[in-house]
């Protein structure tokens, strides 16, 4: 199996899935290679790409937050408890960080004309939720994003964090402007062993690709583990091998250059 990161790994940077991608989908199928994808966004925010791959098989969300089967029925999830969820907005209120929070299907947000809103809402393909405070859904949310366009702002607050709430929640850029923050276990990691023990799929025999220090988790479980070619050197240094940047179409190369010659070795030796 082949477990994909979605943003920075499988599409472009415009968020696009190219031809060539999707060839590649197609080429891991007929090699008997299955596969699916593990994202930080929530679950409606890839249904545009369960849909255009016709994926089979259940898929992660919210870092591992959520194991979903194809018809977006929900296997498990793990949200973050009331006092985390309250220590960690009230971090990033004290650092003057906009918060968004993911909580029963819904993107919440207090500022509409923060930062990345607009960028979010292509992503995700749907509109957030203007509200004046969170504590209507406090005990229920599955994802906490800091968003800044000061990185080593977020950095700063990233480094709090994890003093903070240590073994609390799960916390991780997910890319310089987003810090993720998730029930301790939803992260990368548990949900490729997760995914592996619903399809009987040994973890040896698993391949991860991405980009980010939240896909670090994964990396360090996988068969093998590739980086994208524009990823920080911290998840270089943690991969098996690194492709080319998702500008380039890394992960179709990785998947034709990497993938499938295994495979069929594999198949050759059967």
């Amino acid at each position: 199996m082949l477990v994909a990161d979605v943003d920075g790994t499988l599409v472009t940077p415009e968020k696009t899935l190219t031809a060539d991608a999707m060839a590649a989908v197609h080429n891991l199928s007929e090699a008997g290679v299955s596969f699916t994808l593990v994202s930080s966004r929530p679950p409606r925010g890839l249904a545009g790409l369960v849909a255009t791959l016709d994926l089979k098989l259940p898929f992660a969300a919210f870092n591992g937050g959520a194991l979903v089967r194809p018809d977006f029925s929900i296997i498990e999830t793990h949200r973050l408890s009331s006092r985390t969820a309250s220590a960690m907005l009230e971090l990033l209120d004290r650092h003057d960080i906009e918060a968004w929070v993911f909580a029963e299907g819904d993107w919440r947000l207090r500022n509409p004309d923060g930062p990345y809103v607009a960028s979010n809402r292509r992503t995700v393909g749907f509109d957030p939720t203007l509200v004046q405070g969170f504590e209507d859904v406090i005990d229920r949310i599955d994802k906490i994003v800091g968003v800044s366009d000061h990185p080593a702002r977020l950095a700063q607050v990233e480094m709090e964090a994890r003093r903070l709430l240590q073994g609390e929640a799960t916390i991780n850029l997910s890319n310089a402007c987003y810090l993720d923050v998730t029930h301790p276990d939803a992260n990368k990691g548990r949900a490729v062993e997760a995914l592996c023990g619903l399809l009987d799929i040994d973890l040896r025999q698993t391949a991860v690709i991405g980009d980010m220090t939240n896909d670090v988790a994964m990396f360090e479980i996988a068969g093998l583990a590739i980086a994208m070619g524009q990823a920080p050197d911290v998840v270089k240094k943690s991969a098996d091998v690194v492709t080319g940047s998702n500008a380039e179409d890394g992960f179709s190369w990785a998947v034709e250059n990497l993938i499938l010659p295994r495979a069929a070795r594999r198949l050759a030796a059967s």
